[in-house]
């Protein structure tokens, strides 16, 4: 045991349930992102709304984490019209717009480079 202003400090290894990442810095590792069908999601979703499980045991018992479960109950309620916000369409729509617009873009650029590639060319 090394003495620090008073305190003691050991250099033992992390504390029981700690990640070996402590040691470092105490930064966790990312969780690695995973996809579920929608299928899985509407599973999960019934069962919360229907009051079989609360989002905290369906986050456990089926491993995605508690804010997605959430997150996706809520937006169930938002589509049903039981809560107020946008619904998955009016939510789908602007991703969808720049998904375009940027096509859209990078086909006038194509364009652009092509005009003055043929317009610099001899007959």
């Amino acid at each position: 045991m090394i003495r620090f202003g008073g305190h003691q400090r050991s250099r033992a290894s992390a504390p029981e349930g700690r990640c070996p990442s402590w040691r470092a810095g105490g930064k966790k590792k990312p969780r690695p992102r995973r996809s579920f069908t929608p299928e899985f999601k509407a599973e999960i979703v019934g069962l919360c709304r229907r009051g079989d499980r609360s989002v905290g045991q369906v986050a456990k018992d089926f491993d995605p984490t508690g804010t997605a479960v959430h997150d996706r109950v809520r937006q169930a309620e938002v589509d049903a019209g039981e809560r107020d916000g946008l619904t998955s369409n009016e939510r789908e729509e602007p991703a969808r717009l720049r998904r375009e617009n940027r096509r859209l873009r990078e086909d006038v650029e194509i364009l652009k480079r092509a005009t003055a590639f043929f317009a610099t060319e001899p007959r």
